[in-house]
């Protein structure tokens, strides 16, 4: 087994390090969600926590790591005899982003089950993880049906495997901590609220601190044994630590003072639900444990609002985490002298010092210098200055607005999501087939089918079934799938009416924000002047995408064509790298385009590509004033598409673009 990097040895990181002891002292608390860019060691602090935790007590031989001073009645190897136990290292199990369902839960044997009526059952990392961690890497790229079945075992401390009318129930309590690149996607909003802290992370921008940093990775690897060797000391300072911390928390005192500072902070920042007051309160009481302290203090409540808050005031994935610290200081203060709670200039060195971890580097980062804001527009409307030649500065995106489904036609069997109709692995029963490897669910009236004329030919005696692998067939199950949404917008001059070029980007961020909702990867090519760009490669990750198109600058020229051409080159590399993602072309443009020899018929030219490949796409009709050419319409056409304007793209009215969609491209095949 490989020496992981010392917990201790990990430079700056003051807040993940306090989220991560927070919870080996308090498991209560409720897990950590790690956001940061890559390369700022998330995964090494979270796999350097194992090994300060304090061993736990098992029941000799069972798979589920029962306690033994009080066993799981309904454990699968129950029941369970009291005397014989062992103690072991906390464990810390991983879980792959594309782990099968079957891995997580555990399998099965349906072929026993239905022949003998034997639950033969092999547990999986739910189980590993009972009383330990489980630690998910790149927790927002997981699989949808992982995260329904986390979130089951999150809220009910156990996990359920139900298969054909069989099933088995194990205690499932683990420690949850996710690490995550914002850049890859954002999390679903009921998982992120599972995680009871979160922690963001960047790497520092002190030459000093970063010397430090590369200095001891180096060591590290030239030596781990040794440079663990060097760190054992502060380890098992850390470690007895968190031991007395524990032993002193049932001791700590939460006040009504607390408790009001806590309700008030929670009501101020209009978080939902009531489970962040909880976590706070559990954080604030781990916090004044940590510090030695047997009652929570105002600067314990401060702490624990910043760790436990931001990730739940997000109300969608554009909205930048993070909590207003005046506002938190206001209430807490307002609150604070209204109960007398909270000491007044509490001494940052003393006890009371905010339980941060131990910290031999330096302080940290230092906040980024300060970005001037872009001109705002004059009272007469026009732009502030120009940035170039015929362009003007970005506009703001007008209030995006709720928008329908707009589906690619036909039966997929891309990655499970929420938008087209596709082959999956979950979803509504359609049929049956013979499995290929594992049997992962089963069709028990096809299996029966199968198995039945046989019966008489196997020596059938007795009541249970005579199954034999050939006879089980494979459940065929029709859901949902992501698509792959690539937005053509056009930013040329024609549209740089400031005025519309904000209506059209209120469009397409109200069409990214349904992206976001339906788990679909996204794609941004912009069109203006002399060429085409590819603003975003295709991603997960939609607030990259509306970041991109709230800076877009608008004006020049309309190279249509080039638009495009470079989007049509965007899905040829995307399907090599995701053949089974089905692509949707939005391309919002007023259909006009210029420069060169006859554009608009190299534009159609372009267009007949995507027909050609029966790819779904919709035009955004963007054009405005009495005197209307239809070029988008005529664009839409030999897209194999449909055109809409801008109106139609709202809730209501967009019902019927579905059809449309729908209709056209069948018509096209």
């Amino acid at each position: 087994m490989s020496t992981p990097f010392p917990f201790t040895a990990v430079v700056g990181q003051d807040d993940l390090r306090l989220a991560l002891l927070l919870n080996a002292v308090s498991p209560a608390v409720g897990g950590v969600l790690v956001r940061g860019e890559k390369g700022t060691a998330k995964s090494t602090a979270v796999r350097a926590l194992s090994a300060l935790m304090p061993g736990v007590d098992v029941v000799s031989g069972c798979r589920f790591s029962c306690d033994p001073a009080g066993p799981d009645p309904a454990c699968p190897d129950g029941p369970h005899e009291p005397g014989a136990f062992e103690t072991r290292p906390a464990r810390m199990v991983e879980l792959p982003v594309g782990a099968s369902e079957d891995r997580l839960v555990g399998a099965l044997d349906i072929e026993r089950a239905l022949a003998e009526g034997v639950k033969a059952f092999e547990p999986g990392l739910l189980a590993d993880a009972h009383r330990g961690i489980l630690y998910v890497d790149e927790v927002n790229l997981l699989h949808d049906h992982l995260v329904d079945l986390l979130l089951d075992a999150a809220a009910m401390g156990a996990s359920y495997v139900e298969r054909e009318g069989v099933s088995v129930r194990h205690a499932a309590r683990f420690l949850l901590v996710g690490t995550m690149n914002p850049e890859e996607g954002e999390l679903r909003p009921q998982l992120l609220d599972r995680f009871g802290l979160t922690v963001e992370v960047a790497a520092s921008r002190e030459p000093d601190q970063r010397v430090e940093v590369v200095r001891r990775r180096l060591a590290y690897d030239d030596d781990p044994s040794g440079f663990a060797a060097r760190w054992a000391d502060e380890e098992s300072a850390v470690r007895a630590r968190i031991v007395a911390a524990r032993e002193l928390l049932p001791s700590v005192r939460l006040g009504d003072p607390a408790l009001r500072q806590i309700a008030a902070t929670c009501a101020a920042f209009e978080v939902d639900g009531m489970r962040a007051d909880i976590v706070m309160a559990r954080t604030a009481t781990a916090l004044a444990a940590w510090a030695g302290r047997t009652e929570v203090l105002a600067e314990d409540v401060r702490q624990a609002a910043l760790l436990a808050l931001p990730h739940r005031r997000r109300r969608n994935p554009f909205d930048a985490p993070g909590l207003d610290e005046d506002k938190l200081d206001e209430t807490l203060e307002e609150f604070g002298e209204q109960d007398g709670g909270g000491d007044d200039d509490p001494d940052p060195d003393g006890p009371g010092g905010g339980g941060q971890p131990p910290q031999d580097g330096p302080d940290g980062d230092s906040p980024a210098g300060d970005v001037p804001a872009q001109g705002e527009p004059s009272e007469d409307g026009r732009a502030p200055a120009a940035q170039g030649a015929g362009e003007q500065s970005p506009v703001r995106a007008a209030e995006p607005f709720r928008t329908k489904v707009l589906s690619v036609p036909g039966l997929g069997e891309g990655a499970a999501g929420r938008r087209s109709r596709a082959r999956t692995e979950h979803g509504r029963t359609t049929g049956s087939r013979r499995p290929r490897g594992a049997l992962t669910k089963l069709h028990l009236a096809a299996t029966v089918q199968a198995a039945a004329p046989h019966q008489r030919a196997r020596g059938r005696s007795g009541r249970g079934l005579v199954v034999r692998r050939d006879d089980l067939r494979q459940a065929t199950r029709e859901g949902r799938e992501g698509n792959l949404v690539l937005f053509v917008v056009d930013a040329s001059g024609s549209m740089a009416a400031r005025q519309r070029m904000s209506a059209v980007k209120g469009a397409v961020l109200s069409l990214l924000l349904d992206a976001y909702q339906r788990r679909d990867k996204v794609g941004l090519v912009t069109f203006r002047g002399k060429d085409a760009e590819v603003a975003l490669p295709p991603t997960s990750s939609v607030d990259a995408a509306a970041a991109r198109l709230e800076s877009l600058p608008t004006g020049g020229r309309t190279p249509l064509a080039a638009g495009l051409l470079r989007a049509h080159d965007v899905l040829r590399v995307e399907r090599l790298r995701d053949a089974a993602r089905r692509p949707l072309v939005v391309v919002v443009t007023d259909g006009r385009a210029t420069g060169g020899l006859e554009p608009v018929a190299l534009a159609e030219r372009a267009a007949r590509l995507f027909a050609a490949d029966q790819v779904a796409s919709v035009v955004v009709d963007c054009e405005a004033g009495p005197v209307r050419l239809g070029l988008a319409g005529r664009l839409a056409g030999e897209l194999g598409g449909t055109a809409v304007t801008l109106d139609e793209l709202r809730a209501d009215a967009i019902a019927g673009l579905v059809r449309d969609v729908q209709g056209t491209s069948r018509r096209a095949a």
